[in-house]
């Protein structure tokens, strides 16, 4: 019989990792936010949220929309592909916790 920390193989790497989930997590709850709003909030330099958005888009994740006139501007949104997979991982996580705490070891 399987345990629920099995699962954890099943989470999304390209997410789950600590300061992309809160990009991605910041991004769930608006259709779009800047640069500076992002790094802002997610307290993460300059380099490492552009690093970081870099790879989210190479996977699919986020889009990323660099503009001019006037100040130059970058937008950063989750594609609906992104939005799903977010929400799902959220979703596996809420039922890994869950799983856990009902858990009980073999032989207690």
């Amino acid at each position: 019989m399987g345990t629920p920390f099995e699962d954890m193989a099943e989470i999304d790497r390209l997410v789950h990792e600590p300061s992309r989930l809160a990009i991605t997590s910041a991004l769930l709850s608006c259709e779009y936010a800047d640069f500076l709003f992002l790094q802002r909030i997610t307290g993460l330099s300059k380099g490492n949220l552009s690093s970081h958005l870099s790879k989210l888009e190479r996977g699919g994740i986020v889009t990323v929309t660099k503009s001019t006139g006037g100040r130059p501007r970058t937008t950063i949104g989750l594609t609906p592909m992104g939005r799903d997979t977010v929400a799902q991982h959220w979703e596996r996580l809420t039922r890994l916790r869950d799983a856990a705490r009902e858990w009980t070891a073999p032989g207690e």
